[in-house]
């Protein structure tokens, strides 16, 4: 995979999209089970597909300014370790949540960002209603920023523009994927897909973070033996 950069960063931003943008229950998640049981599968859809864009904004502008900094090796090197805390420290979080949503100081900023950016715009369509949610979501933004420092230090997203173009092609891709598994899951029964069941997909990919970090660990372990530092 590692001759193939553009793959393996498809590949890293989809599997991304899925775990962190999809998966973990959020406010998108939440508009679409409640609103597509009411309005059905292309008004769900449609919110989905207006997370998804603004998902994949969101990598874009993370890339930036990326460069510069993790051409520096100690610098990359801090950024190893920091990737591992911070792939652990979500891991666990997610897999001891207890409900669908646990608010933090973060989602009161983003909500009150949310109704200043709704009251000026006053979305009406299903695809805006989508985008102006995630682009008021601070979270969002703050865990795009960390992720895509995470794929280039650790090499799987290369330094160029056509992985970094197939990185966020990988990121639409999952997003749009999973949006569309949830739509029309909701539209066929509110209760085919509960929030119970969003609860334990949340609990699955805190286990995938866990593992990832754990053979993450265990690199920056063997690399740091092997250099004796």
């Amino acid at each position: 995979m590692a001759t193939h950069p553009v793959l393996l960063a498809t590949l890293a931003g989809f599997v991304c999209a899925l775990i962190f943008a999809s998966i973990p229950v959020g406010p998108i998640n939440l508009t679409i089970l409640n609103e597509g049981a009411k309005r059905g599968f292309s008004w769900a859809l449609f919110i989905g597909l207006g997370a998804a864009a603004m998902d994949a904004i969101y990598c874009s502008l993370s890339f930036t300014g990326l460069s510069q900094f993790l051409g520096i090796r100690l610098v990359k090197a801090f950024m190893q370790v920091m990737s591992f805390v911070f792939l652990l420290f979500l891991g666990l979080k997610f897999l001891l949540a207890q409900t669908v949503k646990v608010p933090t100081k973060l989602d009161s900023a983003s909500e009150k960002l949310e109704a200043s950016i709704e009251k000026k715009i006053h979305p009406h369509s299903a695809f805006a209603t989508g985008f102006i949610r995630v682009l008021a979501n601070l979270g969002v933004l703050a865990a795009w920023v960390g992720l895509s420092a995470t794929l280039m230090a650790h090499d799987w997203v290369d330094d160029t523009i056509r992985a970094k173009v197939a990185c966020v092609t990988g990121v639409l891709a999952g997003t749009v994927l999973w949006f569309l598994f949830l739509s029309y899951r909701v539209s066929r029964g509110h209760g085919t897909f509960s929030e119970q069941t969003l609860l334990r997909l949340q609990h699955i990919s805190g286990l995938c973070l866990i593992f990832t970090a754990i053979f993450e660990g265990a690199k920056i372990a063997w690399d740091l033996a092997q250099h004796k530092i």
